[in-house]
């Protein structure tokens, strides 16, 4: 059956213009048999095909709704695997480019989280005094490792809660792998800053002392996004200047300066709601990713809302950006045609695992 895949070295000169038109072709012939996710952070050539738009979880709980026997994810790897887990058994989930990752996810891997769980153990009895939290920016097996050792998933906009429900289970946390969004979590819920210690999980101990880990309440993983790490408290700053009346909304996994310099701090969902429910001609500097915030702007323009990106320079997904037109129709075709390629399938054990973590979050949001 590989042998009669369609190989992409014949999508990959398309101009765009024709795998755009070879795209709604294929949609055509699949009809209902394929449902194409977009999240929020896809370029807008591919953004446009999406049957549902949203972040990765709100995504994959829909397609598990739907009676799709593809599901299209035009995100990263984590995303369809999430999709994966949560999808009905005769789903099958498909990723148009085995590259698109994500740098944060690939900065906890399950040997560095494993290692960090046995040092633990030289200090604290982690499996009765740690939540292991991660954040849904993560690998199966992550999760999975989560739902074997009491702990769950949490999203950008749930994490406080998360946390709450962690700490009445056991006295710290565990949280992984994005410290900006555990930070500014542990920080909503009054936890002072030195309380919050970084992991680094290339040292030994996590780089910290006995006494460092006996006193943290959450134990934050060195790990971060590239995108909203290029957002400086600068860059508000001189926004502020210039527009007194201006108002800045940032994406948790932005650093903690940031967030704290912000007037609102939330998910993607949360900062596209928020600047569509604001009053008419307000103006807006938003702390996410740039497809994202070109596409709330030009939403938003005829109600005179400005809304401005907040970095100076050009910082988009990049690991997003591969998805791109001619994979995209690439990977239809090859269903048309009644081929699957770049399945998702995460490894039955790991997806049980991964499931009751997932499945303690909603429970608890």
């Amino acid at each position: 059956m590989q042998s009669s895949i369609i190989s992409f070295d014949r999508f990959n000169a398309l101009a765009d213009q024709e795998a755009q038109q070879r795209i709604l072709a294929a949609k055509a012939a699949l009809g209902k048999r394929v449902v194409i996710l977009g999240h929020h952070y896809q370029r807008a050539d591919v953004f446009r095909h999406a049957d549902l738009a949203g972040d990765s979880l709100k995504l994959s709980r829909l397609a598990s709704q739907t009676d799709a026997e593809y599901i299209v994810f035009c995100g990263v790897h984590f995303m369809a695997e999430v999709a994966d887990i949560m999808s009905k058994p005769e789903q099958i989930s498909i990723l148009p480019d085995l590259a698109a990752g994500c740098s944060m996810a690939d900065m906890a891997n399950l040997a560095k989280v494993e290692r960090c769980w046995r040092e633990l153990g030289e200090v604290l009895d982690p499996d009765q005094q740690v939540t292991p939290v991660t954040y849904i920016n993560s690998a199966a097996d992550l999760k999975a490792f989560c739902g074997d050792h009491g702990g769950i998933v949490c999203t950008s906009s749930n994490a406080p809660t998360i946390l709450k429900w962690s700490f009445a289970q056991r006295e710290k946390v565990l949280f992984f792998p994005d410290q900006h969004l555990g930070r500014w979590s542990g920080h909503k819920m009054d936890i002072p800053l030195d309380e919050m210690v970084v992991w680094d999980p290339d040292l030994e101990m996590g780089g910290l002392t006995a006494e460092q880990i006996r006193n943290a309440k959450i134990l934050l993983w060195k790990g971060h996004c590239s995108v909203h790490q290029m957002f400086q408290p600068a860059h508000i700053l001189k926004f502020r200047n210039q527009y007194p009346d201006g108002i800045v909304i940032s994406h948790p996994e932005c650093a903690f300066e940031v967030c704290r310099q912000s007037d609102y701090v939330g998910s993607t969902e949360y900062i596209l709601n928020t600047v569509k429910a604001a009053p008419h001609n307000t103006r807006w500097l938003v702390g996410t990713e740039l497809n994202l915030v070109e596409r709330l702007a030009d939403e938003v323009k005829h109600e005179g809302k400005v809304v401005q990106f907040m970095a100076p320079t050009v910082c988009m997904c990049s690991t997003m950006q591969r998805i791109d037109p001619q994979h995209l129709a690439w990977t239809l075709e090859n269903l048309v045609a009644g081929r699957v390629v770049n399945r998702i399938e995460v490894p039955p054990h790991e997806a049980v695992l991964a499931k009751i973590a997932l499945d303690r979050m909603l429970a608890v949001s």
